[in-house]
């Protein structure tokens, strides 16, 4: 496995992240993958269509093995003889025992992240990356746990203003149950044309028991960075995903806001799931003059440091950055960098915890694509993200009640702190401190 220049980063586009199918149309967010790597493609051997015998492979089968590999190969090729000359529906399909056998090697890593894609799934995820408009509700979702889990609804999405909300989990789809469905086959039957309407049963933590949810898909246009001037001369920037068109979407929405000369800054970066490493390094570099953004470490225990790149729009400015558990992988990268430098203080809660780097290494044959875990990252005073997401430096909660009354404490707590900031007070005392945060 060989890593190209990073100018190709970009170019095989290998994140089930932002898919931003997000549910919307055509691929799946699974927790916010993040890379920034071009794998070329492996070799694999055609294998023959066994000999009839009942229990020792045939010699076609052990000439497609390794021979390093044939006495340990020998109960595989055993249990697809048997299959074909025993079970009792034939004929049986060789594509599909192929692709259940490599997803189960893959599976037995025990990593969640690490994933089998079969064709389909190739030619979705292609499909996302092809085009900026998608049709669906308008969600990052994670295919990791036994359901299909919601990361985050997409703002102004069909998803948000039907009221789902991070951590939902669909147990139904149409009044049809998941338990038991793959929750990569449950993200495809929730996608569908603009106009149609799917109907969720979701299980929600603060719900005593399930609720439905109509949902009317719609086209889903997801403009990656946003800006507009608050109120006490405050810059206020949103980054929706970390895809293709961030950096230059940030950089026209910075250069537009710092021209009215901001007091302060404040990086929304709640409910983004995550995206490109590359442009998490962009972000960053909007923001830093200098330093580390992340180290990459492998397994073997080699490192790759990514460094800020200079010409940045913002870097001296006063900021605060909103993360929350909907924040994930590229955006704890960005959140994670500019804390350790005290260059932001970060505000409201616990983030989700995706600290790891996957590649996707597409198949011969049109066998699909192995989606796999390569290696973490650490923030640059080497702090590792995975399973524990980043602790805010001010916390602060939304309840169930904030969000039915349209209230955000959030924000609020984010000016009160840029304020304080700005004028070099105390954080006021309505705003939980540092010491109130809780571990995660």
């Amino acid at each position: 496995m060989s890593y190209l220049e990073e100018d190709l980063n970009k170019t095989l586009k290998t994140i089930l992240i932002v898919l931003v199918v997000i549910f919307v149309g055509t691929a799946s967010f699974a927790g916010g993958f993040v890379t920034g790597h071009f794998v070329p493609l492996l070799q694999m051997r055609n294998i023959p269509l066994p000999a009839p015998a009942l229990s020792t492979p045939s010699g076609d089968q052990q000439s497609a093995t390794p021979q390093d590999l044939q006495t340990l190969f020998t109960p595989f090729w055993e249990t697809w003889t048997i299959i074909h000359t025993q079970y009792v529906d034939q004929p049986v399909d060789n594509q599909k025992l192929l692709q259940g056998a490599i997803k189960g090697m893959v599976d037995s890593l025990g990593d969640k992240h690490s994933t089998y894609m079969d064709p389909k799934a190739v030619a979705d995820f292609n499909a996302q990356l092809t085009s900026k408009q998608y049709e669906g509700i308008g969600a990052f979702v994670d295919t990791t746990n036994d359901y299909l889990t919601v990361i985050s609804p997409i703002p102004d999405s069909p998803a948000e203003k039907a009221g789902v909300k991070p951590g939902d989990k669909i147990i139904a789809i149409d009044g049809v149950s998941m338990t038991g469905v793959p929750a990569e086959t449950a993200r495809q039957k929730v996608l569908g044309p603009a106009g149609s309407v799917v109907k969720l049963t979701i299980l929600r933590a603060s719900e005593a028991n399930p609720i439905v949810i109509s949902i009317t898909r719609d086209k889903i246009t997801v403009k990656s960075a946003s800006g507009k001037m608050l109120d006490n001369g405050i810059a206020y920037v949103q980054i929706a995903t970390f895809g293709d068109t961030t950096t230059d979407e940030l950089k026209a929405t910075l250069t537009d806001l710092m021209a009215q000369n901001p007091k302060g800054l404040i990086l929304d970066l709640r409910f983004n799931g995550g995206g490109y490493l590359d442009t998490a390094v962009e972000v960053v570099s909007q923001f830093m003059d200098k330093g580390v953004v992340l180290y990459e470490q492998s397994g073997d225990g080699t490192r790759k440091i990514y460094n800020v790149k200079p010409g940045g729009l913002a870097t001296k400015i006063p900021m605060v950055v909103l993360i929350n558990e909907g924040s994930a992988s590229a955006s704890e990268i960005t959140a994670g960098a500019l804390q350790d430098y005290g260059r932001a203080t970060l505000v409201g809660v616990v983030s989700y915890g995706k600290g790891s780097v996957q590649v996707s290494v597409p198949l011969s044959n049109n066998q699909g694509a192995i989606h796999i875990t390569i290696a973490k990252w650490l923030t640059p005073k080497e702090r590792t993200i995975q399973g524990l997401g980043l602790t805010p430096d001010v916390y602060v909660p939304i309840t169930e009640a904030d969000y039915k009354a349209g209230r955000d404490p959030q924000l609020d707590a984010a000016i009160a702190t840029l304020m304080a900031l700005i004028n070099k007070t105390p954080i006021p005392t309505s705003v939980p401190t540092p010491l109130m945060t809780p571990t995660p």
